[in-house]
């Protein structure tokens, strides 16, 4: 692994900074159900070993390891989330590196080794923690490794491999995060590292000349280890908008207060006073600037008659006070008046007592 290739793989983990500057969602909601994913990178192999090299019978080479370049790397997945924080997924992926050199030797190396396979693969969202969601995860699989035209020349000694396709049990640990895209619900923006290793040897059949004698043999080759970084989405199908907020009642109008204004008469008279008159075309001015949808008149009497002499000058006391009303302009129709003799005693007293506050009128404006 050069140094170019990590100066790549860098560049590839600075760029979720960059995620920032999208509309994010202002909180992650749990991957739920059905989703599926894909992600594009790198993938940094780690020097080969090489365990031997037989061409003819003869070995010419019991050691050493392949060095390769940065290549590129692309995985698919469909997987199902719990809504908890787990989700299993099985995914199918690639990665290519060609070698370039071969350590404790000047011979000149060449090719490609390509794999390719499904994992499954469990992991956990770490949730609740803001718009930026990490996860880890594991997995488990199958890889199949082809090697491409690979070929080592040094003096009169080479080795070629046919082109052979070798496959070797496969795990992997995946660290990365995720930033839901608010304009989009249910997609997911990702950036992850995995460590994926291949376990046992691996062997080519090999043909080329050892001493210069030409002849067929084998290239065997062990610790397959990557590194790979990818950048992806991921869209979870269960996953709606949330709801909007559901707008604001607007306030109920405020209940007016009803206005009441007492009026009061001498003893068994239906006459109106100066200071009556006053109170009335104070209750009729105020009948203008609020909103009043009807005026109840509301005439009385005190216990010193009989209850039907009480009940008719009670009735003439409201209508001389209505027509004082409409006299200072209140529309006779938002007027109701009634009458209710020696009932309702502003002041209690027993029968045939003369109580000048039991002789009135109540004005209430609605």
């Amino acid at each position: 692994m050069q140094l170019r290739g990590a100066l790549l793989a860098a560049s590839l983990l600075a760029l979720p900074a960059s995620f920032l500057a999208l509309p994010i969602a202002a909180s992650a909601q749990p991957v739920t159900g059905l989703y599926i994913g894909g992600g594009a990178g790198v993938n940094l192999m780690q020097d080969e070993d090489v365990k031997s090299v037989t061409v003819g019978g003869s070995t010419i080479g019991t050691s050493g390891s392949l060095g390769s370049r940065v290549g590129p790397a692309f995985d698919l997945a469909i997987g199902w989330g719990f809504g908890n924080g787990f989700r299993v997924e099985v995914e199918g992926d690639y990665r290519a590196n060609q070698f370039d050199s071969i350590s404790n030797s000047s011979a000149s190396v060449g090719g490609w080794e390509q794999k390719y396979g499904p994992m499954v693969n469990v992991a956990y969202d770490f949730n609740g923690l803001g718009p930026v969601v990490p996860y880890v995860g594991a997995g488990v699989g199958y890889q199949w490794a082809f090697e491409q035209d690979v070929h080592a020349y040094s003096g009169s000694s080479s080795a070629n491999l046919y082109g052979h396709t070798q496959g070797a049990f496969a795990y992997q640990a995946i660290v990365g995060v995720g930033v839901p895209i608010a304009a989009a619900p249910g997609l997911t923006l990702t950036a992850e590292y995995r460590f994926m290793g291949l376990a046992g040897d691996r062997s080519y059949p090999a043909y080329g000349t050892a001493a210069g004698v030409y002849g067929t043999g084998s290239v065997k080759l062990d610790d397959d280890y990557n590194h790979t970084f990818l950048i992806g989405f991921r869209y979870n199908f269960g996953q709606v908008p949330p709801p909007a907020p559901a707008p604001m009642a607007a306030p109920a109008p405020a209940v007016q207060p009803a206005r009441s204004y007492l009026v009061f008469f001498d003893w068994d008279k239906a006459t109106l006073t100066d200071r009556a008159r006053q109170i009335i075309s104070e209750a009729a001015d105020n009948s203008r600037h609020v909103q009043v949808t009807r005026i109840e008149v509301n005439g009385y009497t005190d216990t010193s008659g009989t209850p039907q002499y009480n009940m008719g000058l009670s009735i003439r006391r409201a209508n001389a006070v209505k027509a004082e009303l409409i006299r200072d302009g209140v529309p006779a129709g938002e007027i109701t008046t009634q009458g209710f003799g020696e009932t309702h005693l502003l002041v209690p007293t027993g029968p045939g007592v003369r109580e000048p506050q039991n002789r009135r009128v109540e004005i209430i404006l609605h």
